[in-house]
């Protein structure tokens, strides 16, 4: 609770907006909580951790970040567990992620504890706005910026972390059609694929918006090299049942290494549904749902948790999927997730971190 964290200061807003808000109608990451916690790099040090109202930010035209998207974030979720019971699912390896885009990007990572610490008592301040239902959820946005004000094309010396949250329910109401992109690329061997920085999103947005325009979801990316090997889908992994098996993407360094990716292999494995990590060529996803040998697809992050995809467009033509039925493999995986970070059975991995 926030009074065992003395390190941190906690300024609590006057009056809270939760009572104007509708929590059973939301709209994903428009809404966000009372509070957020904040501490700033300076003097190669981390600073005071504070906890204050969420508002704006005032910042200098000249803020590096604005210039040279030296930038970084993570998405995490907080879930009514047991009866009364708030928890995080995986933070660890969120913080963990994070540290690694931080080396990457020439920025210095928040130590685990107090990164840990942060996020509960920020939990545990708000925890109010999480919604009920089982879709209901705090999505949690820790983000790192370069805050320097000068022009110049290097490492910062100053940072400033952020945790924010949102109060959400589901990210797709409806199976996904996804386009395969075969022509602009999200990432290169070499580059920032790996790591959850803002320039990978916006280099994005273009051909993203090309495949919305057509009438698609998200953009299934394939390699740069040669446009032969899958990747993600949009901003999630990407699985498919190829002749009863698991399937996804191997981790070569373009592709993020999704916590809930990791968390559907180690659960399928365990109830005995082979996995396997791999390249995936284009030719065999379409020509497997062609003939019967791909059942099914689906995306897999934060946000959306599972996605199924139902439709795959190939070159003008839309492959289409089978109609995933209730008893499903891809519908079991995403009941055992959430019934783990829920709490309705036993966590056989610490992968939950109880708030309170």
């Amino acid at each position: 609770m926030i009074n065992t964290l003395p390190a941190i200061d906690v300024r609590r807003v006057q009056k809270s907006r939760l009572a104007a808000t509708d929590l059973h109608n939301l709209k994903f990451g428009h809404v966000f909580t009372d509070h957020m916690f904040v501490m700033d790099y300076a003097d190669g040090a981390w600073q005071q951790p504070q906890i204050m109202p969420y508002g704006d930010l005032e910042m200098s035209p000249a803020t590096l970040v604005l210039h040279y998207a030296q930038t970084i974030f993570e998405g995490m979720k907080a879930y009514r567990n047991g009866k009364d019971g708030v928890a995080l699912f995986r933070p660890q390896a969120n913080i963990a992620r994070m540290t690694r885009s931080a080396q990457r990007m020439c920025m210095p990572p928040v130590p685990e504890d107090l990164f840990l610490d942060g996020l509960k008592a920020l939990v545990a301040l708000d925890s109010a706005w999480l919604p009920d239902g089982k879709d209901g959820a705090l999505y949690i946005r820790p983000f790192m910026y370069a805050s320097d004000e000068y022009i110049g094309v290097k490492a910062s010396m100053g940072y400033r972390f952020i945790i924010l949250m949102s109060p959400v329910r589901g990210y797709y109401q409806e199976p996904l059609r996804v386009r395969l992109e075969m022509k602009y690329s999200r990432a290169f061997p070499g580059g920032t694929g790996e790591v959850k920085c803002g320039g990978n999103y916006a280099g994005g947005l273009y051909p993203s918006k090309v495949g919305q325009d057509a009438g698609y979801h998200q953009n299934l990316w394939t390699d740069a090299m040669e446009h032969k090997y899958i990747e993600e889908s949009g901003t999630m992994n990407v699985f498919f049942m190829i002749d009863g098996v698991l399937t996804t993407p191997s981790l070569d360094g373009t592709i993020l290494a999704g916590i809930t990716r990791d968390s559907i292999l180690t659960l399928a494995r365990e109830h005995g549904l082979k996995a396997e990590e791999r390249k995936v060529t284009v030719e065999e996803v379409v020509h497997g749902i062609r003939n019967g040998r791909v059942t099914a697809a689906f995306g897999a992050g934060t946000a959306a948790t599972i996605a199924p995809i139902k439709v795959i467009g190939f070159n003008g033509e839309d492959l289409e999927l089978p109609a995933l039925e209730a008893d499903s493999e891809v519908h079991h995986l995403g009941r055992m997730l959430d019934e783990v970070r829920r709490g309705v059975v036993a966590d056989m991995h610490g992968w939950v971190v109880k708030v309170h």
